[in-house]
């Protein structure tokens, strides 16, 4: 009787012990997994806006080279210097100012009648100008510097004198900024803006480089003296003022001097 007992008790264990893997094996068979699909991440500030692999300054200066060349065309203002500061001045296009109003350099309303945008600048809500579209921003940069008398010592400046530009344009008062000109000037030679001023003015590379291995004009900057200018050019102070019909000590910021 006892051994009968042992022999069902054992048999039972085995039965359950089965019954245990049947159902486990088939949990594993119709198991669904859940796989969580990663999230795309925004693009970076400079990554490529496109599929060309383009940057947004790059795809900037392709959008609107041939506006900056033609604005150099009509009112002899360097095409890198309108692209230079229309980058530095819009963020590439992605501004305030560029994106709401079409203000691509910054222009404040001064005696303007048009549409208008009010952005903190140098003060709290200062008025800009709006535009209907950015070609016109262009436009009103060329009428901005071509009609201030302030800005007319640019243009006793050789057009391919880019450095002399920016460098005018600050001492002007176009910006506040000190580091201006440098920005500028970096900007065209990074993305190698005197190209689209070659491309207008028909020269080559090596025509470009011997213009500015002998470039000879200086713009008058804060702090300048005709002692300081010509221990810079090694030139005397008489040849500079009998250059610049100077009679004389006086000159004037934004002033374009001749050294040779």
């Amino acid at each position: 009787m006892r051994q009968l007992f042992l022999t069902l008790l054992v048999g039972a264990f085995l039965v359950s012990c089965g019954s245990k893997k049947t159902v486990v094996t088939k949990k594993s068979k119709t198991e669904t997994k859940v796989v969580k699909v990663p999230q795309k991440e925004p693009d970076k500030p400079n990554a490529p806006t496109n599929e060309t692999g383009l940057s947004t300054t790059q795809a900037y200066i392709l959008k609107y080279k041939d506006i900056a060349q033609k604005e150099m065309t009509l009112y002899n203002i360097p095409a890198s210097i309108t692209l230079a500061q229309g980058i530095l001045e819009s963020a590439s296009g992605k501004g305030r100012l560029s994106v709401q109003a079409n203000n691509h350099f910054g222009i404040k309303c001064h005696t303007w009648s048009g549409a208008k945008i009010y952005h903190d600048d140098d003060k709290k809500g200062e008025c800009f100008r709006k535009y209907n579209n950015a070609k016109y921003s262009f436009r009103d940069h060329s009428l901005f510097l071509t009609s201030r008398k302030r800005y007319a010592g640019l243009f006793d400046l050789k057009v391919t004198n880019y450095k002399g530009w920016a460098r005018g344009l600050k001492a002007a008062g176009y910006a506040t900024d000190k580091k201006y000109p440098q920005k500028l000037i970096s900007l065209i030679q990074r993305y190698e803006l005197y190209k689209y001023d070659d491309e207008v003015l028909g020269r080559n590379s090596a025509e470009r480089k011997f213009e500015e291995d002998n470039l000879k004009e200086h713009v008058v900057v804060k702090g300048d003296t005709l002692y300081s200018i010509s221990k810079q050019y090694e030139v005397t102070i008489e040849e500079l003022k009998e250059l610049n019909n100077i009679s004389g000590t006086t000159i004037s910021i934004g002033q374009v001097l001749k050294l040779e």
